[in-house]
C-alpha cells in the first residue's frame, strides 16, 4: 500500500455489488469479452507493482482473460496523471479499472464520479465504503500476518545465534538486548502496523530484542534503501527487515555477510534469493492472485464483494517465501505451527497480552478508530465516518483487530522496544 505525506485515517466497513462492468446485476461477461486496464505506481523493476503484476496475470490466466485484454499504464505518479491514464483506459473501452498506489485513490475517485458505468478499484485505499459510490471499490491484504510469519523466521535464527554464541558484542544493547533493524517506506500506519507485527513474531521466539526503523521517505529508492540499512548494520543490528520496495537493503546485507559480519535479511513482496544468496531468510508477501481472481469473477458473473476487501493466510492472500538456506534449523516447522494457528483463529498478531505501550497494556480508549476522511490541508472532513473500537475480545484473548474495520491498516501505536530513528 502506498501512503501520501497526507495520509488519512479513513473508511468504514462495507458490502455491495460491484456496479459497471456486469456486476451489478447487469449483463455479465465472460473472459475473452473482459478488458481490464490497470494504473501502476511503478513496473516489474519494483517488487511491490510486480506482485500486482504476477497476480492481475495469474489471475486472468485462471480465468480465460486473453493477456491483450489487459491494458498496462506504468510508472504513474499520484497526481492528476492517474486521472489522466483512468481516463485514457476507459476510452479504450476498460470495464474495469484497478490502480496500486494510496495516492491514486483520489483521482480514481474523480473518474468513477464522471464514468459510472465503469468499475474502479482503488488497492490500498480507504474510504471506497463512506464515499457513497457504488463503483468505486478498496482492497488490501492481511499482510501483518504474514510480516509476523517472516518475524518468527528471524527469531528462530536469532536465539540459534544466540546459542552458539555468535551475536557480535556489538548486536546487543545495554540490557543484553539483540538488535535487530527495519527499513520502512514513511511512518504510516500501514508501515508501523508491519513493522510492529514483524517485531512481536521475533518476540514470540526470542523475547529479548529491541529494533531500530530507519525511514527512506520513498516507497522505492535503491540507494536510500540501501543506505538505511548500512545505518542499521553500523548500529549493530543483526537482522534486517523491510517495507520499502526495491532489493536496495538485502544487497547491502549480503556484501555484509560475504564479509562475515553476522547480519541476515528478511525481505518484502518477493523473494531476495537472487539479491542475497546466502543472508535472505525469506520475505513477508502478498499473493494478490487470491484477491484479483475473486474481483474478475465478480465483474464477470455478478457476484457480490466486500467493499472493503482485505483477506489473509486463511484465504490464501498472503504467505512467506522459499526459506533461505541459512535459516535455523526447525524453522520450516515452527512456520508451518504458527501459519496454523493464525488460519484457526487461535493466535492473533495484536495480541495485547504480548505489548505495551508507555509500559502500559492499551485499552479501549487506545484503540479508538475514526474512519473519517479528512482533508487536512483545509481541515475540513470530506466523509463522515464513525468512530470505533479496534478491540475485539474471544475465547479469553482480547487483541486489536487490524484490517476488519477497513481493509487499509489503521494500526499506528509506537509499542515499547521499538525507536525510530528518524520518523518526521
Amino acid at each position: 500500500m502506498k501512503k501520501m505525506a497526507s495520509l488519512l485515517l479513513a473508511a468504514s466497513l462495507g458490502l455491495s455489488m460491484l456496479a459497471g462492468c456486469g456486476a451489478d446485476g447487469g449483463d455479465k461477461k465472460d473472459g475473452a469479452n473482459l478488458k481490464v486496464g490497470v494504473i501502476l505506481i511503478g513496473d516489474e523493476t519494483e517488487t511491490y507493482t510486480k506482485a500486482h503484476m504476477d497476480g492481475i496475470r495469474a489471475a486472468a490466466e485462471k480465468l480465460g482473460i486473453p493477456s491483450e485484454n489487459l491494458e498496462w499504464k506504468t510508472r504513474v505518479q499520484e497526481s492528476e496523471a492517474c486521472f489522466d491514464a483512468a481516463k485514457a483506459l476507459v476510452a479504450d473501452k476498460c470495464d474495469l479499472v484497478i490502480s496500486n498506489s494510496y495516492g491514486h485513490q483520489d483521482f480514481m475517485v474523480e473518474a468513477a464520479e464522471q464514468f459510472e458505468d465503469v468499475t474502479f478499484v482503488a488497492m490500498t485505499g480507504d474510504y471506497a465504503a463512506i464515499s457513497g459510490l457504488d463503483n468505486f471499490y478498496n482492497a488490501f491484504t492481511n499482510v501483518y500476518e504474514s510480516r509476523y510469519v517472516s518475524g518468527v523466521v528471524a527469531g528462530m535464527k536469532i536465539a540459534e545465534l544466540d546459542a552458539e554464541g555468535k551475536i557480535p558484542a556489538d548486536g546487543k544493547d545495554a540490557d543484553g538486548n539483540v538488535k535487530i533493524g527495519y527499513v520502512g517506506a514513511y511512518p504510516y500506519a500501514e508501515v508501523v502496523s508491519g513493522y510492529t507485527a514483524f517485531f512481536l513474531g521475533i518476540q514470540s521466539v526470542y523475547p529479548n530484542v529491541v529494533m531500530d526503523v530507519q525511514y527512506t521517505d520513498e516507497w522505492f529508492d535503491v540507494q536510500k534503501e540501501a543506505a538505511a540499512a548500512d545505518v542499521l548494520l553500523k548500529r549493530g543490528c543483526v537482522i534486517i527487515g523491510q517495507h520499502a520496495d526495491s532489493t536496495g537493503a538485502p544487497d547491502v546485507v549480503e556484501k555484509a555477510w560475504q564479509n562475515g559480519d553476522v547480519a541476515y535479511s528478511v525481505g518484502y513482496n518477493m523473494s531476495m534469493l537472487d539479491v542475497a544468496p546466502d543472508a535472505a531468510l525469506t520475505s513477508a508477501t502478498n499473493d494478490w492472485v487470491a484477491y484479483y481472481t475473486e474481483l474478475f469473477t465478480a465483474v464477470m458473473e455478478g457476484k457480490e464483494v466486500p467493499q472493503d476487501w482485505a483477506k489473509g493466510y486463511s484465504d490464501s492472500a498472503v504467505s512467506i517465501t522459499k526459506l533461505g538456506p541459512n535459516v535455523a534449523e526447525g524453522t520450516a516447522e515452527k512456520v508451518a505451527e504458527v501459519e496454523k494457528a493464525i488460519k484457526d483463529g487461535k493466535l492473533h498478531v495484536f495480541d495485547t497480552s504480548k505489548f505495551t505501550v508507555n509500559g502500559q497494556t492499551i485499552t479501549e480508549n487506545d484503540a479508538m478508530i475514526d474512519l473519517s476522511y479528512m482533508d487536512y490541508s483545509t481541515m475540513t472532513v470530506v466523509y463522515q465516518g464513525e468512530t470505533k473500537s479496534a478491540l475485539t475480545t474471544k475465547d479469553g484473548v482480547t487483541y486489536f483487530d487490524e484490517s476488519t474495520l477497513r481493509s487499509a491498516p489503521y494500526f499506528s501505536l509506537r509499542i515499547d522496544g521499538i525507536t525510530e530513528l528518524n520518523a518526521n
